[in-house]
């Protein structure tokens, strides 16, 4: 899965797609129903940097030209919703 442009793709965008939903379903609530503000800065500085890895990978495969810029539009749109690279993800099963 990881050999690839697409499949390096794939793979960081299921961990940053965890990332940020660890971020809005338990560092959030931790934060303001526990008052444990640290839960969002660890997770927070994880996601960002799952999230920059996602877009570099993205703009890999932009680059060696296995993704259009359309699809690496999309990508991108995605990569910004809660589920949105889950669902890119089955997309991208087609051109690996």
């Amino acid at each position: 899965m990881g050999n690839t442009p697409i499949g390096r793709m794939r793979a960081i965008g299921t961990v940053e797609a965890l990332s940020f939903l660890v971020l809005l379903l338990i560092a959030m609530p931790l934060k303001y129903a526990a008052d444990m503000p640290e839960a969002v800065k660890v997770v927070g500085i994880m996601h960002g940097f799952f999230f920059s890895l996602y877009l570099l990978a993205l703009l890999n495969a932009l680059v060696v030209r296995k993704l259009s810029f359309k699809q690496s539009a999309i990508g991108f749109i995605c990569a910004l919703l809660p589920f949105g690279p889950f669902v890119f993800d089955r997309k991208l099963r087609v051109l690996e």
